[in-house]
């Protein structure tokens, strides 16, 4: 493959991801059909660039990143495009996943 740094897969797995299932949402169901195409479009971009990214990054790192991030991510579309609220307890758990996912950046490379 090309010579990209595994976060730079990584990071596109976790935008194609978050932009798959904002579009999951806008699918309605699979009523909709250009946000059920996109929908599946994006989540092989996803699944691809992770692919890319274990080449380079352990799996449980990579996997923990992506999952967590991706949750994060999704949390905000939620209250930013679907007026969704977060209550405390909601918002408390996403800051333990940004300090988990902080964590595992900070000793990704050590072993």
């Amino acid at each position: 493959m090309l010579d990209i740094p595994g976060w730079v897969f990584l990071s596109l797995a976790i935008v194609s991801e978050v932009s798959g299932t904002t579009l999951m949402k806008l699918s309605n169901g699979y009523t909709k059909l250009a946000p059920s195409l996109g929908m599946l479009v994006c989540y092989g971009v996803s699944l691809s660039a992770l692919t890319y990214a274990l080449q380079q990054i352990d799996i449980g790192v990579a996997y923990a990143i992506w999952s967590g991030v991706g949750t994060i991510l999704i949390a905000l579309v939620g209250v930013a495009l679907f007026n969704q609220t977060l209550s405390p307890p909601q918002l408390i758990s996403i800051l333990l996943i940004v300090a988990g996912v902080v964590g595992l950046n900070l000793h990704m490379n050590s072993r």
